[in-house]
């Protein structure tokens, strides 16, 4: 009986801290991305930034394209480098697409890129319907957060 491969830990993830500050994040999907060899290398070695990325949609034909992600460029790939803020298309089922192209066409919906990792050797991004947040309610975010750790320091004197 031949022994199994051990298995490799996947690549670092890529979060996009900033999208759940800004928006509040209604609703999920996971999507492919179509890459380049070069940019699969350079997101290996955790060279992206998500932060400034927005995800656009074509109706016809249904599409998805993700604008201002930054992939490093990767060295050892003199002569075949790719440009960092490329366009890249979005791999979705066309019915996925046309959901979200009804939720997009309200007022202040938009698509953001949440996390970019790599399951089972294959490139996957998070993406988010979201609704920008306003000023109060992102310090209201922070109160809870800090009370919340209030709490937790607290109840780890208590344990102690």
């Amino acid at each position: 009986m031949a022994k199994r491969k051990a298995k490799q830990p996947d690549s670092p993830t890529v979060l996009n801290r900033k999208a759940r500050h800004d928006y509040l994040i209604e609703e999920t999907l996971e999507v492919g991305i179509a890459l380049r060899g070069s940019e699969v290398k350079s997101i290996r070695e955790g060279g992206a930034s998500l932060a400034e990325g927005y995800v656009r949609i074509q109706e016809s034909p249904p599409a998805l394209f993700l604008h201002g992600v930054h992939i490093h460029e990767y060295p050892p790939a003199a002569g075949h480098q790719h440009a960092p803020t490329r366009v890249r298309t979005l791999l979705a089922h066309k019915r996925e697409i046309l959901k979200l192209v009804q939720t997009v066409k309200q007022k202040g919906v938009t698509i953001v890129p949440l996390k970019l990792y790599f399951t089972r050797g294959i490139a996957k991004l998070q993406i988010g319907v979201a609704r920008g947040k306003r000023h109060d309610d992102k310090r209201q975010d922070l109160r809870e957060r800090e009370a919340r750790r209030d709490i937790e320091r607290a109840m780890s004197k208590r344990m102690r």
